[in-house]
């Protein structure tokens, strides 16, 4: 989680850290709760900084008085089966499912996708097409959290990626991101088809490869039901600034939620960035729009 929300950060601070237009600190934050305030994100520059206590930190924080903070941490999402639950009492979509614990028998009618409660990029995902491969999956699942999301498994169709900005008072569905899926070689997507590691050890992205990932045509007849639906999602989490949310498509075209992932880095290489440069919007103006939401506490 460190070097993935490193990776981030330092494309961050690439494409918003204009000097002419914003002050920027960076604070580096280590589990054992010390902080760095650093120069960069450099190995050498975080080496270099001195460790200060959280009190320490808070107290320098203070001093500096900042408008605004941009949190660069991956860490544990939102709750999977939660979120579902609130969608689906605002008239969305969602699979079937059922919460489990390690013991627990399967519920469902197989196939079904079998994930923990609570993590990301498909650690500890599997489909399981019949009785005897449940407990190995809820096994694995479990071993990420202690409890576990079973859920229908919603035919292919497409699987898509929502992105909304809340913009001059108004919620802006961007363009969509397609994902590569196939009912036979791919059903779901993996941890393998988002990070990898290079040669050198250094933890990269592969999502964004156009094998893999691709924006779709806003006259794409999938986009009006897809908008309609994360609208409604937006409204329903308390969504402020912008939000972000999966789906599954299925055979008829209708969507299924299957998560929110309502976060954004401000780097080029993140999903919202994406699909906004898609329609028009780089990511520096794309973070201006947002920082004067927050500023303001703009809420739609």
């Amino acid at each position: 989680m460190c070097e993935l929300s490193c990776l981030y950060a330092r494309d961050c601070l690439a494409s918003i850290g204009d000097p002419d237009r914003y002050e920027t600190h960076v604070a580096y934050v280590t589990p054992d709760h010390r902080w760095r305030f650093v120069a960069d994100l450099s190995p050498e520059a975080i080496a270099a900084a001195p460790a200060l206590t959280a009190a320490e930190a808070i107290e320098r924080v203070v001093t500096l008085s900042p408008d605004v903070m941009v949190p660069q941490m991956f860490d544990l999402p939102a709750h999977k089966a939660r979120a579902k639950t609130v969608v689906a009492a605002a008239g969305v979509a969602v699979p079937q499912g059922q919460l489990a614990l390690a013991s627990d028998q399967l519920a469902l009618e197989p196939p079904v996708v079998v994930k923990p409660i609570g993590a990301d990029n498909s650690l500890g995902v599997t489909l399981v097409r019949d009785y005897p491969e449940f407990a190995r999956a809820l096994t694995d699942a479990c071993a990420v959290g202690e409890e576990a999301l079973v859920e229908q498994y919603i035919e292919l169709g497409r699987e898509v990626r929502c992105g909304i900005i809340v913009r001059d008072g108004s919620l802006q569905c961007l363009p969509l991101e397609e994902y590569a899926v196939d009912s036979e070689v791919k059903p779901i997507r993996d941890q393998a088809d988002k990070l990898c590691r290079d040669d050198a050890g250094e933890l990269s992205l592969v999502a964004k490869e156009s094998t893999r990932a691709w924006i779709v045509d806003i006259d794409d007849p999938v986009c009006d039901a897809v908008w309609e639906a994360a609208r409604r999602c937006h409204r329903a989490l308390g969504c402020r600034h912008y939000s972000l949310f999966d789906f599954r498509v299925d055979p008829a075209g209708r969507p299924w939620f299957l998560e929110a992932g309502l976060y954004c880095s401000f780097a080029r290489q993140s999903v919202l960035a994406t699909m906004s440069a898609a329609a028009g919007l780089p990511v520096d103006e794309l973070f201006a729009i947002v920082l004067d939401n927050a500023l303001g506490l703009a809420r739609v």
